[in-house]
């Protein structure tokens, strides 16, 4: 089973919320999830972000592949970097 970090639509007519969640790859957009790992609010200035960073640093290093719009707001929040120092210090230890 393949895991994606993407985004799933919440919210109404023209005022949409979004969640960051884990997803099985063949799943809808809006179906079932693993788990839900944070929330993406679009409308708000500037954009709001909120994480569950450990569990999404725990889902990236199992091997999750993020969307193109997910792991562009983990670089915007600081994750994504806090992600490669781990892999680098994983890698380098023997």
């Amino acid at each position: 089973m393949a895991v994606h970090l993407r985004l799933t639509r919440a919210g109404r007519h023209k005022l949409p919320f979004f969640r960051l969640v884990a997803a099985d790859s063949r799943m809808p957009r809006d179906g079932r999830y693993l788990e839900v790992l944070g929330t993406y609010d679009p409308l708000k200035n500037p954009p709001l972000t909120q994480f569950k960073q450990e569990r999404v640093l725990d889902w990236l290093g199992k091997g999750a592949q993020p969307s193109v719009t997910v792991r562009t707001l983990l670089r915007r929040s600081g994750v994504w970097k806090q992600f490669e120092e781990r892999r680098a210090r994983a890698k380098t230890a023997p």
